[in-house]
């Protein structure tokens, strides 16, 4: 509605400054035109907004100016309390600030928003980690957050999985990546992923870093999932799965077989699966148990059936 993208106009003009006419279109997702006529209904309301022609115009308000815009609609007010991470907050150094803002968020509205944003807080709770992952614990977390925060130079000393296993690195940080309750730290030079909790000693140093123009945090690392399971899954198993076992299976096997599976007449799916290494195939698809059957390669389903005739020998 009209009131509410004037309501956008201010704000992002008041937290960002100068912004084009098509900028502002882009973010408010309406035509130039609308922006047009918006500007000119706030102008009319005595905002003090102005434009300037030319290469580097835009729209602007005047120095000093403050809408005082503290009103918030519910589903807004819905989307900051559970975008909250309490717990990422304390890991980062952060908690009691974060209990201050929280604060003051909710002294900001009005009661009955502030009752059924207290109602909602006691109905949802965000446990990130899966259930079967083991806590990790980043003791320099603080100090990585403080040097990505600050722009600093890191001078770590990092374990890795291959010899030498432990290296020492200096880490331009360009950001913190929360994954699954694990910390990951994206630096350059490269830019490379580092675990932070395999960090085993850091020191931050006086020298100013800084990411690269135009880089993205959240695109780099949704690139980087890419690129990581397209290297994880490099083989292929043709499988026939009963109907629990397709029930059991999860991830990429459970999108392949609903991309690529066909039903055959005893009620079994046919599917060709994405597999990382042999052994690991080997073991994921023996964790079925007797509701799958290896097709091919040949070589996985003759290892698969030479271990299940050394279990059968060894409980007969």
């Amino acid at each position: 509605m009209k009131s509410s993208r004037l309501l956008s106009i201010l704000l992002l003009l008041e937290t960002r400054g100068r912004m084009t006419a098509a900028e502002l279109a882009g973010e408010l997702e309406v035509s130039v035109r609308t922006v047009y006529r918006d500007v000119e209904s706030l102008h009319a309301a005595g905002v003090p907004l102005y434009g300037d022609a030319g290469h580097r115009g835009g729209y602007q308000l005047l120095a000093g100016h403050r809408s005082r815009l503290t009103g918030l609609y519910a589903r807004e007010a819905e989307a900051l309390v559970l975008a909250g991470l309490p717990v990422a907050a304390d890991e980062l150094g952060l908690g009691g600030h974060f209990a201050d803002a929280q604060l003051k968020l909710r002294a900001a509205l009005p009661a009955p928003l502030r009752e059924h944003v207290d109602r909602l807080r006691t109905r949802f709770h965000i446990d990130a980690p899966g259930w079967y992952a083991e806590s990790t614990e980043a003791p320099f977390l603080p100090q990585v957050a403080e040097a990505v925060r600050a722009g600093r130079v890191l001078a770590v000393r990092y374990r890795r999985w291959k010899e030498p296993t432990e290296v020492d690195r200096r880490l331009a940080p360009y950001g913190l990546v929360l994954k699954a309750g694990r910390w990951y730290l994206v630096a350059g030079p490269g830019p490379r992923t580092y675990r932070v909790d395999q960090i085993i000693s850091l020191t931050v140093t006086d020298e100013e870093a800084a990411a690269p123009p135009g880089f993205d945090l959240a695109a780099h690392w949704r690139e980087s999932q890419r690129d990581f399971h397209a290297r994880l899954h490099q083989g292929e198993a043709v499988v026939r799965i009963s109907p629990e076992g397709v029930a059991r299976l999860a991830g990429a096997a459970a999108r392949a077989v609903a991309e690529t599976g066909v039903r055959e007449p005893d009620g079994w799916t046919r599917a060709t699966l994405p597999v990382e290494t042999p052994d690991h195939a080997h073991a994921t698809l023996l964790a079925l148990g007797a509701e799958v059957e290896v097709l091919a390669p040949r070589e996985l389903r003759d290892r698969v059936a030479a271990t299940v005739r050394t279990l059968a020998e060894r409980y007969a």
